[in-house]
């Protein structure tokens, strides 16, 4: 038995248990000495089973996960793009200089940065008068 069996089963692994299970199905005259154990071929072909079931429970559920982060994305950003309308309308209504416009998270016209020209440093200076 292994000793982690929170993790899935390596893809290799479970091909081979499948394919010793196939295998175990075509021979004549399997029977676990006890009629109890785990390991009859009905038990065996009832793990199977459940193992299909839960990897297409598994299978739909991360569909269904996948549509629903879809719908909320969309819906992520018909937020965004409605408060970005909303803040065109404010601009548009009170303009760009407002407290209105301030109040939603712009940035007021007059108190932008100025645009600067970038100091030239002594020394390029004097490599260029060189």
């Amino acid at each position: 038995m292994a000793k982690n069996q929170t993790k899935p089963v390596n893809a290799k692994i479970l091909k081979a248990d499948r394919d010793a299970l196939a295998a175990i199905k075509k021979m004549t005259g399997y029977q676990p000495a006890d009629p109890n154990s785990p390991y009859t071929l009905v038990k065996l072909t009832a793990a199977e089973q459940a193992a299909d079931d839960a990897a297409d429970a598994h299978a739909q559920a991360k569909a269904a996960h996948k549509t629903a982060r879809d719908g909320d994305v969309a819906g992520q950003w018909a937020l965004h793009n409605a408060a970005l309308g909303a803040r065109q309308q404010v601009v548009a209504l009170f303009g760009d200089d407002s407290e209105q416009a301030a109040s939603v998270g712009l940035t007021k016209k007059s108190e932008r940065a100025k645009p600067t020209r970038a100091a030239t440093t002594t020394t390029a200076a004097a490599k260029k008068a060189a």
